[in-house]
């Protein structure tokens, strides 16, 4: 199976690029390379602009359909995966856990997407997905619709609430940080340091 990390955003909110953010000593990106190096046999990031991130020690694939969001994304996930089902979360989560993502992909069964549905929301960037997405997507991104939950309604798809994650710290996992607030929040919360 493959995890692909999410880079193609223009952290607009928070005024630089989020992945670079270091945290303990390691930065967001270099973090989830990790966890998806433990969990997965193929890892890669995909990126609006390759360049960025061309100093990590992962494979970057450039972003196939351009200005497509996070669904755009995910697209060029499963368009360059070498498996038929692809792990993604972003570069702004700082603290995805392992066992977490195992839990997701553990209940895949026959679902073309998997996710989680904690808070009473889905949550598309900690998801897995199967290349059966790929025609919605195009579809979605043919009509101008990038709303990338509006896929879970066109796809067969797997909820999973907080109860399929028992003893897990699922909140945590799938935080993600998109303003200056909300990084120190995350900070102060975990006890880490920038």
């Amino acid at each position: 199976m493959t995890g692909v990390i999410l880079a193609g955003g223009q952290s607009r909110r928070m005024g630089f690029n989020k992945a670079f953010i270091e945290i303990d000593g390691s930065t967001i990106i270099e973090r989830a390379i990790w966890v998806f190096r433990d969990v997965f046999d193929e890892v890669f990031i995909a990126a609006g602009d390759v360049l960025v991130y061309a100093d990590l020690d992962v494979a970057v694939v450039s972003d196939v359909i351009k200005d497509a969001g996070s669904l755009g994304g995910v697209y060029t996930a499963l368009f360059h995966a070498n498996a038929d089902k692809v792990f993604v979360a972003a570069c702004d989560m700082p603290f995805l856990d392992a066992a977490c993502i195992r839990r997701v992909i553990k209940t895949q069964g026959k679902f073309d997407a998997v996710t989680p549905f904690i808070s009473g929301r889905p949550h598309p960037m900690h998801t897995l997905y199967s290349r059966r997405c790929m025609k919605h997507i195009e579809a979605m991104i043919q009509e101008g619709n990038l709303r990338i939950t509006d896929l879970f309604d066109k796809v067969r798809t797997r909820q999973l609430t907080e109860d399929a994650f028992s003893k897990l710290d699922i909140k945590t996992s799938i935080t993600n940080v998109n303003t200056r607030e909300e990084l120190e929040a995350v900070i102060k919360e975990r006890g880490v340091t920038l």
